[in-house]
């Protein structure tokens, strides 16, 4: 089955997700590009021939490409606050959706988004791409097979100095709800657990050339007495972190230490004598889905198969609500100086 699609919003962000379509054979045969929306046509027509895209309706108003093209599918991948007018259109065109984080630039809208989805009978999901990682899915496997015994805590650093230029630096509340999004979601799969409640400290450094929010510490207590902590900044110059950040899990019985890239270590109690009892190494299984470690085509992937198969998506849109109320809660947190509970 090929659906048709069109994708909404032709920036920079756009070509990520023709190039995941073009890597894949599957995607390439599942997925006919109809139609480009954006508002300025230049964009959208400068996209088309960039990628080489044939017999495509160029236009600057979704409703009116979705009437001409008869598109099963819409993709997503505006501006956060441009985001519900989007995602409701397409909806009520009768179209499954797929779309970029954050769901929404609030809560209140990402729930009014499900009802739409649920009311329409269609399919909305979230491009949480960073979960669709081999170190991610190596970590939630451990935990899985209880490698460290019982999950008790998560740490991940995130440090890095990204000139972007554009909206994000323009953006409230930019290190939360545009990248830490991407950790907090990643670090509830690989817990399995919900969050209950968040504590938040944000700043926005000296020496930032963000306007809001380009640091952040927080602190989440999640499900069955786990505990996640984030420190990160997107204005830290010098000894950077990896983009998925490092992660400590540690366990009843030991700790694993992920460097966001290649590097991976476990290790559980040792049986030495005196007042710290050594460690012993243990192995962090290779063996996963390899499907579901490439990034933003296992995202599409998933989101096509849900379609053909009437599964659920892994990152449908009422589970990701969980991953947003996390970043509304740290964000709330923030400023009110006060720990919020998250309910969902």
């Amino acid at each position: 089955m090929t659906l048709n699609a069109v994708l909404c919003g032709c920036g920079a962000m756009a070509k990520g997700w023709l190039r995941a379509i073009a890597s894949h054979p599957d995607l390439q045969s599942s997925i006919r590009i109809c139609g480009l929306v954006d508002l300025n046509e230049k964009v959208a027509q400068a996209l088309a021939d960039e990628f080489a895209l044939q017999d495509v309706v160029i236009g600057s108003d979704l409703e009116d490409v979705l009437t001409k093209t008869k598109a099963d599918v819409v993709f997503d991948v505006v501006i956060p606050d441009a985001r519900f007018g989007v995602v409701a259109t397409g909806l009520k065109a009768g179209c499954h959706v797929l779309s970029e984080k954050p769901m929404a630039p609030s809560l209140e809208e990402a729930k009014t988004l499900l009802e739409l989805a649920k009311s329409a009978g269609k399919i909305h999901a979230i491009v949480q791409n960073r979960r669709y990682i081999r170190g991610i899915r190596r970590l939630h496997r451990a935990v899985q097979d209880g490698v460290i015994g019982e999950l008790t805590a998560i740490h991940c650093d995130f440090f890095l100095a990204p000139h972007f230029g554009g909206f994000r630096e323009e953006m409230q509340n930019v290190l939360l709800l545009d990248m830490a999004i991407h950790t907090f979601d990643a670090a509830r799969f690989v817990a399995d657990q919900n969050p209950l409640a968040v504590y938040c400290v944000e700043r926005n450094p000296a020496g930032s050339w963000y306007a809001h929010g380009a640091s952040a510490n927080v602190i989440f207590e999640l499900s069955n007495d786990v505990i996640f902590t984030y420190r990160g900044s997107w204005c830290a110059e010098g000894e950077r972190t990896s983009w998925e950040s490092t992660w400590r899990l540690v366990g009843s019985k030991g700790m694993i230490l992920w460097d966001g890239e290649d590097g991976f270590s476990a290790n559980v109690a040792g049986s030495d004598e005196g007042l710290l009892r050594g460690t012993s190494a243990v192995n962090v299984s290779e063996n996963v889905n390899e499907e579901q470690t490439e990034g933003h085509a296992s995202v599409l992937l998933s989101f096509l198969r849900a379609i053909e198969n009437g599964t659920v998506p892994e990152t449908v849109s009422s589970d990701n609500i969980k991953s947003l109320a996390m970043v509304m809660g740290a964000i709330e947190s923030a400023r009110t100086g006060q720990r919020v509970v998250i309910e969902i």
